[in-house]
């Protein structure tokens, strides 16, 4: 039968609870449970396999498969558009088009007998890297949330690898920035990589619950997670260590991340070490310059 979506990100921590409440209440009046509850059901997507039962029409009963342009071929009415529709959606669509000249007051009914599986692979800087088999409209965060959520080494940003070609796959990740004026969300690598699209996705966003981020995966899709660049600490920091680092990211910044400079640390004599064409060099920088990843920032002690 249709399985539940999974849940797992923060801003949708409260639909756990409404779904509980549904349960008891299913479970103290059932005869209340209608039509309507059955319309926030799951809807059908492509390869999904649907039991539908004419009454007195044997032989449209049956179990019909959604093809991969989201429909399905029904006797007597042809193409019906099944993908995004649920259950108690389809019934109503099928009585409207069974009317209309076919049957004298058709009943109907659907179930989704069968969700499609769509296979993922879900790579990188996640707890539990590996292939996945998940049901229906597969999204990123039912990805992740099967591989454990994204460690605490985890860069900002998640890549989709959707092969070109279905049958093959996923390749290797392409260089390159991502397309200028694509949302920030859902950016797409130039072309420079003719086997797959390689869709970018901003996992900051995602997690503080804008929920446009959590793109629907197709089978073959691959979810990696890069490790984060870093920037060092050193010196008179409250937390010394290693960061991830972001473009742009100043030097204050990158001290906050570490718990800001202590009271002996001099704020005025910050240098940073940075390997140019392979050799160490230390520079000099002001607060609001920007650091680059790899960079050592180190915070002198006052003399005084």
């Amino acid at each position: 039968m249709a399985r539940r979506t999974l849940v797992a990100a923060a801003a949708i921590v409260l639909t756990a609870a409404l779904a509980a409440q549904e349960a008891s209440v299913t479970q103290e009046a059932p005869a209340r449970q209608t039509a309507p509850a059955r319309q926030a059901a799951p809807v059908a997507a492509p390869r999904d396999v649907l039991t539908i039962a004419v009454f007195g029409e044997p032989a449209m009963t049956g179990t019909y498969t959604v093809d991969p342009d989201g429909a399905f071929e029904f006797p007597l009415i042809g193409r019906i558009v099944a993908a995004g529709s649920s259950a108690r959606e389809l019934e109503l669509a099928l009585v409207k088009r069974l009317a209309d000249g076919f049957l004298i007051n058709p009943q109907v009914t659907v179930e989704l007998e069968q969700a499609a599986r769509v296979r993922v692979f879900v790579m990188g800087e996640v707890r539990a890297p590996g292939a996945y088999q998940l049901t229906g409209q597969a999204t990123l965060i039912e990805a992740l949330s099967f591989a454990g959520a994204i460690t605490d080494a985890a860069a900002r940003q998640a890549l989709v690898l959707r092969p070109r070609d279905p049958n093959r796959t996923a390749p290797t990740l392409p260089a390159g920035p991502p397309n200028e004026g694509r949302p920030k969300d859902a950016e797409v690598a130039p072309g420079e990589n003719p086997d797959a699209e390689v869709i970018r996705i901003n996992l900051r966003e995602l997690q503080t619950g804008i929920l446009r981020n959590n793109i629907v995966l197709q089978d073959g899709d691959t979810v990696f997670v890069p490790k984060a660049q870093l920037v060092y600490l050193s010196g008179q920091v409250r937390s010394p260590g290693a960061y991830p680092v972001e473009p742009g990211m100043t030097v204050l910044q990158a001290l906050s991340l570490g718990g800001g400079v202590t009271d002996r640390g001099a704020t005025s004599r910050v240098r940073i070490i940075r390997v140019i064409d392979g050799q160490s060099r230390t520079i000099g920088v002001e607060l609001t310059d920007t650091v680059e990843p790899g960079d050592t920032v180190v915070v002198p002690e006052r003399f005084f």
